[in-house]
């Protein structure tokens, strides 16, 4: 197909954005999980510990192919409950869950007949741990997608048996267009077809030497051909530029969403979508010894600076070879869903903060109502909003209900707040009618 059809075809299929992106925008809070058979070593290789993150172990310590085989033929997860899980993120407060399908080590966790290298034929577990939670997650009425790596360290047609560097982004393998048409297409095919729960495709190992731009819009356009409604992230092409998850133009390029990765865009990122991962601790998938645990309030916080921003935040999971999520995690989840009860509506489908960012916290907005995510609560109980010229015509806590009283002051319109707040992580004040809700007309998403 030439080049010239395929972005045709690319730019007609992203045009049709708006309405495949509606659920995804109303979402803002993801499940991600990083899941394989990196968990059984768990960050330990001939007993010693191995720098960097969990799932390149295989890259970081050179390990050759065979050897790391025979973590996947010990990959046997037997505590593995999906609708646990799924129940797990659906109380965080959480509306759809990414998973690892197929890591950069090219192992499978779903059934593919376009190789054994899979869960179902190289493992002692022998089951389709992906058609599991993709049905949970439908059944409790979460959207579910899968990440999918085109790098593949592997697969002789691409970074493996004798690439001379697991991540080599110089070197290339006269044999990947091989790899691509009769293996990586034939699995997104299989996962399109054989799970119909998927809503999105995510993307990465696109910065390695044989993929460009061309094979990313072919990509693209084979994808949603074959489900129109599939949401794609921008790691589809070659262009992003780092942990930016941009591109050299500062714009997502190819693809639904961009993807700043471990960071929060300082001004969000205007006028395009986005979605912010992130981990709990300071690995994607499973290490024994990370114990570098985020607290309950910066995950909190960082997912009020997201939405503010108008943006998602996609949190990581990394279970244990034997199918657990950490403890310190399900806590962690456990206390931003009490949060999320109280305040979810000034989290779910609100737009970026239409008076920028006051120093006692974060703005989000929805309809006519613009909510105040107070992190430091004023002592004298006086809470200058920031930004805002006319006077909403009531103000109350999304905890209780209970008006609060607006006056005008030289610091501009104050409200004042009740001794006590209803959280000490962020506590939300709602601001309703007058002209709060056309502050908003040209704010981005």
């Amino acid at each position: 197909m030439l080049l010239s059809h395929l972005a045709l075809l690319a730019t007609l299929l992203q045009a049709q954005t708006p309405n495949r992106m509606a659920w995804w925008r109303e979402a803002r809070f993801g499940m991600f999980i990083h899941w394989g058979a990196y968990a059984v070593p768990a960050g330990v290789y001939h007993g010693d510990r191995v720098a960097g993150i969990g799932e390149w172990i295989m890259s970081h310590a050179h390990i050759p192919i065979p050897e790391y085989e025979g973590f996947v033929h010990r990959f046997n997860p037997t505590r593995f409950d999906a609708d646990e899980w799924v129940r797990i993120a659906k109380d965080a407060g959480m509306k759809y869950i990414i998973i690892t399908s197929k890591h950069h080590d090219g192992f499978a966790i779903f059934d593919s007949k376009v190789s054994s290298y899979d869960i179902v034929d190289a493992t002692p577990y022998r089951r389709d741990a992906l058609k599991a939670l993709a049905q949970a997650a439908h059944r409790a009425g979460l959207r579910f997608g899968v990440y999918y790596s085109i790098m593949d360290w592997h697969h002789p047609d691409a970074q493996g048996p004798n690439f001379p560097d697991y991540n080599s982004t110089t070197y290339s393998n006269p044999n990947f267009g091989r790899y691509v048409e009769t293996y990586m297409k034939p699995q997104l095919k299989e996962l399109l077809t054989q799970y119909p729960e998927i809503d999105v495709l995510w993307f990465d190992g696109e910065w390695i030497a044989d993929w460009n731009d061309e094979r990313g819009r072919d990509l693209y356009a084979f994808v949603t051909a074959i489900r129109p409604s599939l949401i794609v992230n921008n790691r589809v092409e070659h262009s992003r530029q780092g942990l930016s998850g941009l591109n050299q133009q500062g714009g997502i390029g190819l693809g639904d969403f961009g993807t700043p990765e471990q960071q929060v865009p300082p001004e969000g990122l205007p006028g395009v979508d986005w979605e912010t991962c992130m981990t709990i601790n300071d690995t994607w998938g499973y290490k024994s010894y990370d114990d570098d645990w985020k607290d309950t309030r910066t995950l909190l916080r960082t997912l009020i600076d997201v939405a503010s921003k108008g943006g998602n935040l996609l949190l990581n999971v990394g279970p244990t070879a034997e199918g657990v999520l950490p403890s310190p995690i399900v806590s962690r989840l456990r206390e931003m869903g009490d949060w999320m009860r109280v305040n979810r509506e000034a989290i779910y489908g609100t737009t970026v903060s239409p008076y920028g960012m006051p120093a006692w916290g974060r703005y989000t907005a929805k309809g006519d109502k613009v909510y105040a995510h107070v992190f430091d609560w004023p002592k004298d109980g006086r809470l200058t909003l920031s930004g805002v010229k006319d006077a909403p015509l009531r103000a109350f806590l999304l905890a209780d209900a209970k008006p609060l009283a607006i006056e005008r002051a030289d610091s501009g319109w104050v409200v004042q707040l009740p001794q006590v707040p209803p959280s000490t992580i962020a506590s939300v004040v709602v601001l309703q009618g007058g002209k709060v809700g056309e502050v908003r007309g040209g704010a981005s998403r």
